[in-house]
C-alpha cells in the first residue's frame, strides 16, 4: 500500500480552499458532503500544525537573537 506523502502548507490551504467551495456550492449527495467534510477536518489540523510548528521555530529564532552569543567577542 502506498503512503500518502504529506502536503506542504499552501498545497493543504490550497485544497481546503476548494473542499470548502465545493460545499458552499451544494449539489452533492449527504455522502459527498460528509466526505468532503471528513477530508477539509484533517487538512485544517494538518494546516494549523504546519502554523504551529512555524510559531515553535519563530519563538526559537526571537529567543536566540535576544540572547547575546557568549563566544562572540564585543567590539565594546
Amino acid at each position: 500500500m502506498a503512503e500518502e506523502k504529506t502536503p506542504s502548507y499552501e498545497q493543504a490551504r490550497e485544497e481546503l480552499t476548494e473542499v470548502v467551495r465545493r460545499l458552499e456550492a451544494g449539489g452533492l449527495t449527504l455522502e459527498q458532503s460528509i466526505e468532503l467534510w471528513e477530508r477539509g477536518e484533517k487538512l485544517a489540523a494538518l494546516c494549523e500544525e504546519w502554523l504551529q510548528g512555524a510559531r515553535v521555530k519563530l519563538a526559537a529564532a526571537m529567543a536566540q537573537r535576544r540572547q547575546p552569543d557568549p563566544g562572540a567577542e564585543s567590539p565594546f
